[in-house]
Order: C-alpha cells, then structure tokens, then sequence
C-alpha cells in the first residue's frame, strides 16, 4: 500500500533530510515549510500521515497538532522536539500526538514508529468499513464493541466470512459467540439463504441425530412422517453447531462424514442426500483438552478448526462496558415503551466495576430488570440486581475466581518454561500435563515460546 506523507518544519536541511529518507522506504512524500502551509495544503489533500517539528517561526507544531485534531482527529501525527523532558513529552500527547521523536532524529526509529501508526490506521479504518457492511447487511442484533482485540476479532472474521472455511468460536458463556457467527453469515455470499442453529449440549443423542440428520416415515417409534434435518434446512446457507465440545463421539463420527463427502443419509433411511452449508461451531470447552481426555475426535476438531475466533470475557474488555450499557437501556426501553433517561452516578459506577461472570448475557439480564422495575426517570440501587458485597472484597485483587485460577496457572507455566530453559517438553512434564496441552495453555495466555520470539 503506498502512503503519503506531510513533512512540516521551517528547517529546509531538516526537512530535506526526512523527505528523502521517507520516499527511499517507499511513501509519498509532500513538504511545508510552515505549519500554515501545512494547513493550506491539507484542505485541498489528504495525506495518511503528519510528521512536524515543535518549534517552528509562526505557528507552532502545537498548535498546528489542535487545528489538525479539531478537523481529522484519527489521522497519525508524529511530533519531532529538542526536548527530552518527561512531563513536556506527557503535554504533546495529551494534545493529541500519536508519538514523538528526539532530535537528532533516529531515521531507524522513525521507520519503526511510522510502521506501527500506519499499521494502526488501516487496520481502524478497516474496523470502520467492517461496522458499515455489518450495519448494511444486519437484519437483527449487532456487535457492539470499542475494545481493540474484539475489533481485531470482527476483523479476522470479516476476511473470513468472504470463503466457505469453518469457523471455531471460542469463549464462555453469554460472550456473544452465536451473534458472532450470526454476524459471518450476515458477511458472507450465503446472506440470502438460511443461518440454522443448533445447541448441541440441550439434545440426548438420538434426539441431535433426529435433529441433524432428519429421518424417514417409520425410522423409530412416533417418526409418522418424514422429517427433514438441520443439515437440509441450512442447504446453501450457514450452519451453527453450538456446544461442539458436547456432541457425542458416535455423532462426531457422523458429523465428520457428512465434511468429507457432503451427503448425508436421513435415520432409517439408506438414500444419499447431498448438501450444501457453511459450518460454523463454538465452545465453552477446551477441545484440546477434550482431545487429551478422548472425548473428542482428532480428525474433527481438525475439520472445524481453519479459522479460529476466541472471544474474552467481558471482564477482560471493560471499555465495551459503556457502549453496552447504553446500547441494552435503549433496546429495552424502548421495547417496553418505559421513559427511563439513564442510571444514578453511584448505580453507573456498579455497572462499570462488576465482573459479570455470566459475561454480556448477565449484563443484558441486569439492565432487563432494572429498566422493568424503574419507578422513575432514573435507575437507582434499589433497582439493580448486583451483590452489594461483590463491590468490595478483602481480596478483590484476585478478582473472580477463575482470574485468580487462570493467573495461577499462567505464573506456574512461565515458571516452569524458565527453569527447563524454554524446553517445552520438560516443562510440560514438571507440570504434570502432556506438551500439546502446555502449547495450548501458552497460545490461551498469550505466551511465548523461545521459537515465537525468533520470529
């Protein structure tokens, strides 16, 4: 991708120097000797990013940053200063800089500042043109988030929603994960025709067979007629298997047929019926664990498993917090046609310190209530269904309990990684777990293996 740069600064040595460095590393170079030349050029183009001296005759890089911010307040802008004090660097960014340099400046340095921004920058404005086809092919709910790794996650899935490849959701309870995969069938060529869900873990398993496969007049007692399955139903759309991890190994065997050959056969009957779906699964489960545990077929887990989407919990993404918590007063508001404006200061606070263990789900729940019981323009206490006691705790810098149990185990497995000296295999004995298992614990808790950092 070429991108074009504004170099600012009245230094003509200074700014000839920067130029020709940055059209050697490939960018489209513009120059102004000013800031008000800057500003002057910036209304008749755009460019992908700013770099400007601090000191400059006239204008300052200060003020040039505020009127640039006050126009376009996304676009990167690097300031370069004379200064190395630590609280004058604090003012530059808390104008609104998306980074500083040092003079002398270090050319090596700014390539690498210069390659996070712009990095940044495509990857917010993909982020936005995700949000206007989420919101231009929705038909129901749609993710609301601000959080950079659910953003990231909508990202990855939009690429993905584009082809047929299965999709593995991961993630607790009342995270999202079917509005996830709604979202990808709502992204993908299959839009038009069926997005078919199926909770594996309500169904015993001939009621999930029935259910997945169909059967014939007469296959079992009380079958009077024909009936056709989820795999039929979904033919030329999309397939959710929630609860993956819950289909019964006799199942998966069928399940993992039905990927290889694209046929299907009804209970009780012996006639091929091709089909045509995408599939996508989500889990509360470790499935590697599951495979470890003999519950879960190899072979499958690596059918489902091209792309994989982990969705964290809410505790994990509070800045989704307020976006939630206004998008849920809104929806029930006004599907119960209540006049309530909002929360008390002390009840808005509760909403953004508690962990939600039951996730968006619980949140949703909550605002239900509270907007049901109101008995005014404004949500108090007395309305909102959240322990008083959870508030506060002697150990509270634990957080919940499965923090304080994920915490721990990441600490054992750093650990242990540092005393075998990264040797994965005797780290993995020490801790008494198989090493697929340790690799699966490191990618969950995002760390790295000695070969990951050679990369």
């Amino acid at each position: 991708m070429s991108f074009r740069i504004l170099v600012v600064d009245d230094e003509t040595a200074q700014r000839s120097v920067l130029s020709r460095f940055l059209e050697s590393e490939g960018y489209t170079v513009d120059q102004a000797e000013s800031a008000e030349k800057a500003l002057r050029q910036l209304e008749n183009e755009s460019v992908d990013l700013i770099i400007s001296d601090m000191k400059m005759a006239g204008m300052s890089g200060l003020e040039l940053l505020k009127q640039v911010r006050e126009k376009n307040p996304l676009i990167p802008f690097l300031m370069i200063t004379a200064f190395s004090n630590v609280s004058d660097a604090v003012d530059v960014l808390k104008s609104g800089a998306s980074d500083y340099l040092t003079k002398p400046v270090n050319l090596s340095e700014l390539s690498i500042r210069l390659t996070k921004e712009l990095d940044r920058k495509v990857i917010m404005e993909e982020n936005r043109n995700l949000r206007e086809e989420v919101l231009a092919h929705s038909t129901g709910e749609t993710m609301v988030t601000s959080s950079p790794r659910m953003n990231s996650i909508l990202n990855t899935a939009a690429r993905a929603a584009r082809t047929d490849v299965p999709v593995l959701i991961l993630g607790e309870s009342g995270t999202g994960k079917e509005l996830l995969a709604r979202t990808i069938h709502s992204l993908s060529p299959r839009r038009p025709k069926p997005f078919v869900p199926v909770n594996c873990a309500s169904l015993n398993v001939g009621v999930l067979e029935s259910e997945l496969f169909g059967h014939e007049k007469g296959a079992f007692t009380g079958a009077a007629s024909v009936r056709t399955g989820r795999f039929e139903t979904a033919s030329g759309g999309s397939l959710f298997l929630d609860e993956i991890g819950d289909v019964p190994m006799e199942v998966q065997v069928k399940l993992l047929r039905v990927l290889q050959e694209k046929e299907i056969e009804r209970v009780g009957g012996n006639k091929r019926v091709p089909v045509d779906f995408r599939l996508i699964c989500a889990t509360n489960r470790s499935l590697e664990e599951a495979m470890e545990n003999g519950q879960f077929r190899e072979d499958l887990f690596y059918r489902i498993n091209v792309v994989t989407l982990s969705i964290p919990p809410l505790r994990e993404r509070k800045e989704d917090l307020p976006g939630l918590i206004e998008h849920f007063l809104k929806s029930w508001t006004h599907q119960y046609g209540i006049s309530v404006q909002g929360f008390s200061p002390q009840v808005y606070r509760k909403l953004l310190q508690y962990n939600y263990p039951g996730n968006i789900r619980q949140l949703n729940n909550i605002i239900q209530r509270a907007v049901v019981l109101s008995r005014g323009d404004s949500i108090d206490s007395i309305e909102l269904e959240i322990p008083e006691s959870d508030a506060k705790r002697d150990w509270e810098m634990f957080g919940t309990l499965p923090e304080a149990v994920s915490n721990l185990e990441r600490q054992m497995i750093l650990q242990a990684l540092e005393e075998s000296n990264g040797v994965q295999l005797r780290a993995a004995k020490a801790l008494g777990i198989s090493e697929r298992n340790l690799r699966y614990k490191m990618e969950k808790h995002k760390i790295q293996g000695r070969g990951d950092r050679k990369r």
